[in-house]
């Protein structure tokens, strides 16, 4: 399942690209996919080893393009070990809301990109935030979770003052946000409420087999609660 549309950031064989924050990998995988180089980093060693394992696994299988290579490297977003200008793409998928410090973390962005280099930052979207901080007090206050809510202005200012130029957007997910709303409203734990389980199983069924009837639906969805916002940017050259 993934967030950004790589229509609008597109990678490929000789770029290096960085997914900050990279969780359990999803971007990542389809960056190597596309050919090219990839640097997962996250400050969580237990997701990157397992990433690690996806990215050997995907190796065995054939799945990585002749002469892509994949790293995971565990750091802090605020202090990333790598040279200026290093990255030509960098994804930074749902990472600044759990960040305090979230201008220094797009700084960092900004300076390991290279000039002229894209960005691809992702973020919840206000409204359907908003109402799962209403719902349910643990959705947001469990450790390393949520420290705040963005509008689409409050990201893009942030980002211009970062120094990126910042381009479109869009949303994605649509069909994800009326699950936490559920989640949230029965017990952000509850995963074996009944209609918890159900509404999973269906977004389940729907990444597996990406009927017409669930595109159109979240296409018509995404617009009006999406629950994710996709923005981008360009380090100027």
């Amino acid at each position: 399942m993934l967030t950004v549309d790589f229509d609008k950031l597109p990678v490929g064989p000789g770029d290096r690209v960085l997914d900050l924050g990279a969780g359990g990998g999803r971007h990542a995988f389809e960056v190597l996919r596309r050919g090219a180089d990839v640097v997962a980093f996250d400050q969580d060693a237990g997701e990157m080893e397992s990433v690690a394992a996806m990215f050997a696994a995907m190796d065995k299988e054939g799945e990585i393009p002749a002469g892509a290579r994949a790293e995971t490297v565990v750091g802090d977003a605020l202090d990333m070990p790598f040279p200026d200008a290093y990255f030509d793409q960098v994804i930074a998928s749902e990472v600044l809301e759990h960040i305090p410090d979230d201008l220094a973390a797009m700084r960092e962005i900004v300076r390991v990109l290279k000039p002229g280099g894209q960005v691809a930052v992702t973020v919840p979207s206000f409204l359907p935030e908003r109402v799962c901080w209403a719902l349910s007090e643990d959705y947001h206050t469990a450790p390393g979770g949520h420290i705040r809510i963005y509008t689409l202005a409050e990201v893009r200012a942030k980002l211009k003052s970062s120094g990126l130029e910042v381009g479109g957007h869009h949303h994605a997910h649509g069909l994800h946000t009326p699950y936490w709303w559920l989640k949230c409203a029965v017990g952000v734990n509850d995963d074996q409420h009944p209609l918890a389980k159900a509404y999973h199983e269906l977004l389940v069924w729907d990444i597996m087999k990406r009927p017409a009837v669930t595109r159109i639906a979240e296409a018509v969805l995404n617009p009006l609660i999406g629950k994710s916002v996709v923005v981008y940017g360009r380090k100027p050259a």
